[in-house]
């Protein structure tokens, strides 16, 4: 019997951990009759009712387990680290909040069937604000243009992958991780089905500005060159720009010495717009200097403080990760 592993993260989502396990249950127990499974929940140092709630569900079914995080690792290293910690078959993660309709499992799951190793949801609308889901928009028509990689538009994450796509992301071993990109780089048999994503059931989202920066940031100096390569041309640009504007000074100058006087403006003008420009691109180089430096520090994903309902084969060689390192090892 195949085994389907269902990797959540969660953050204070006290709300919806207890009625999101019995909806995968029920999943599995109405589509999927004949696959054994495992629900994996990653909590990354949630403040709430959260991993009070997980021990109760996972002293109930042996099937649930729990990964409890020393602190907060971000969104970024939680849900990857999870996915390396699949025993089964296959994995699926989605989000804890109920925005990946939960009925695409059996979906996924017959399409990985059929032969595709990575099989994912694309959003085509949503449920959340209009005007982020604008702006979403103009983020990954963005990052699609100027990638050096084909990327999927309105991709979260939200998907199954198969054991050997697993197998790849362990090898890896990158400290910042960016699931989304790296399925589009590394990602092969891609089956993409749309849906409509839906409202938060409960709580709040936990992405602020900040987070959200990051993640652009992340994409943005991971997969395009095309922040280096507008320094350069926006330099060269005010280089001749700055060259022909001295020419035409100097001419009228000649032509009309008692006459044209440029005073200070000119000067001052184009002094502070040489300035912001010059700091926005050391901003943004600064931000390609960062990752390389966090990657080159090769720092672990995430610290565990608490395992649940996990056997001592998931934990020594029944993982993802913990096979490549035996793997290494020999």
């Amino acid at each position: 019997m195949k085994t389907i592993s269902i990797v959540i993260p969660t953050y204070n989502e006290e709300g919806n951990v207890e009625p999101l396990s019995k909806v995968i249950i029920d999943e599995f127990e109405n589509h999927l009759p004949e696959y054994d499974y495992e629900i994996i929940f990653i909590d990354n140092d949630s403040t709430d009712n959260t991993r009070f709630l997980l021990r109760k569900i996972c002293e109930k079914n042996f099937r649930i387990k729990a990964i409890f995080n020393a602190k907060n690792f971000g969104p970024f290293n939680s849900p990857y680290y999870g996915l390396l910690q699949a025993t089964g078959d296959c994995a699926i993660l989605l989000c804890a909040d109920f925005q990946d309709p939960i009925e695409m499992i059996h979906q996924f799951v017959h399409e990985w069937e059929k032969g595709h190793k990575i099989v994912i949801g694309q959003k085509t609308s949503s449920k959340e604000s209009k005007i982020m889901y604008f702006f979403r928009s103009c983020y990954y028509k963005l990052i699609k243009r100027y990638s050096s990689v084909e990327q999927i538009e309105h991709f979260t994450g939200f998907g199954l992958y198969d054991h050997d796509f697993l197998k790849i992301l362990a090898e890896l071993r990158d400290p910042t991780p960016f699931l989304r990109g790296l399925v589009a780089e590394l990602g092969y048999n891609i089956k993409i089905i749309p849906y409509q994503q839906q409202k938060r059931r409960t709580g709040k989202s936990h992405y602020r500005f900040y987070s959200l920066y990051d993640a652009a940031m992340l994409s943005f100096t991971s997969y395009t060159k095309i922040g280096l390569r507008l320094a350069t041309f926006v330099g060269i640009f005010c280089a001749g720009l700055s060259v022909i504007v001295a020419i035409v000074y100097l001419i009228l100058k000649l032509l009309y010495w008692d006459r044209f006087t440029a005073g200070m403006a000119p000067v001052l003008i184009g002094m502070f717009l040489l300035g912001a420009i010059q700091l926005i691109f050391i901003g943004l180089m600064g931000e390609y200097i960062l990752s390389i430096n966090i990657r080159l520090m090769n720092r672990p994903l995430v610290i565990e403080e608490e395992r649940l309902n996990f056997s001592e084969k998931s934990m020594g060689g029944g993982s993802i990760k913990s096979c490549i390192e035996k793997e290494f090892r020999q």
